[in-house]
């Protein structure tokens, strides 16, 4: 019996290692995504788009303004309705590309088309953005496996379609093809997730927010199951928005449903460094 108890107590050890390990790499790979070029940290700007002409460049007077190291004027982008092109100045080199995320590149600079509700805006991407330069670390709970949860999947019969607010002040449009049960401290809660993909994407506040972890929420993905059952929700990897590092992201912020009246310490805290999201610049 003592050496069964043994090799019992051997194995779940090892398998709490193996997991505790799992969980260090993915955040570690999460770290070196964020610090990636073009990635979040890369964001220094975001402009709406106004109905005609929008000058580009690093100019005062550009209405989109890029980083000085940019040309002073790389070209126009017009907006008619819900189209939007891009035509650079005479004799200025760009590189534009059409595809899920629409670019052009100039002098260094990235700018990306985006939709938020009925309004169009330039995201601007520099790999020298202060806040990639300024970057420190990621801080985070210890991986606690308790958090590391066995929900119930519960779809609806017809998905719904709703709307996020957004820290911009948008509406965003999300599908919610179900909802997520889990019991913690003897209580059940329910979590409304949306569909990204063959994934499902949870943006979640608790009343950690504010405190240890960044105020307006955090973000969680799990497997899409085929049908109701199981499911595992894993709160150790759940992480910072882009918002928490660039003040020019247009993160969600969770419904009603979402707001847990419990403290979820798991996942990763509120980032110290610069560019911790407040309010949005006033367009020009």
């Amino acid at each position: 019996m003592r050496l069964a108890s043994a090799l019992l107590f051997l194995a779940s050890s090892s398998a709490a290692s193996e997991y505790t390990a799992s969980v260090q790499k993915w955040r570690q790979e999460r770290e070196a995504r964020l610090k990636s070029p073009d990635n979040w940290l890369s964001v220094a700007g975001l402009f709406w788009l106004k109905p005609g002409e929008n000058t580009v460049g690093s100019h005062p007077s550009a209405r989109i303004s890029l980083p000085k190291n940019a040309p002073a004027s790389a070209g126009v982008f017009t907006l008619v309705g819900d189209a939007a092109a891009f035509r650079p100045t005479r004799g200025q080199a760009v590189t534009i590309r059409a595809n899920s995320e629409d670019f052009v590149r100039v002098g260094g600079v990235k700018l990306s088309l985006l939709q938020r509700g009925a309004r169009y805006g330039i995201r601007v991407r520099d790999n020298n953005s202060e806040y990639r330069k300024k970057f420190t670390k990621l801080e985070w709970f210890p991986v606690d496996p308790s958090w590391r949860v066995n929900a119930k999947y519960i779809p609806l019969e017809k998905p719904r379609t709703t709307f996020f607010d957004s820290i911009t002040g948008d509406k965003q449009e999300m599908i919610i093809p179900g909802v997520v049960e889990f019991s913690r401290e003897g209580k059940t809660f329910r979590l409304s997730p949306v569909l990204e993909g063959e994934e499902l994407f949870f943006v979640v506040r608790d009343t950690t927010a504010g405190k240890s972890t960044y105020p307006a929420a955090r973000f969680l993905y799990a497997k899409l199951p085929k049908k109701s059952g199981p499911i595992e929700i894993d709160f150790n990897k759940m992480y910072n928005p882009p918002c928490a590092f660039t003040p020019y992201a247009t993160c969600p912020l969770p419904p009603k449903e979402n707001r847990l009246p419990i403290a979820v310490e798991a996942g990763e805290k509120m980032y110290r460094g610069s560019g911790v999201h407040s309010e949005l610049p006033p367009a020009k």
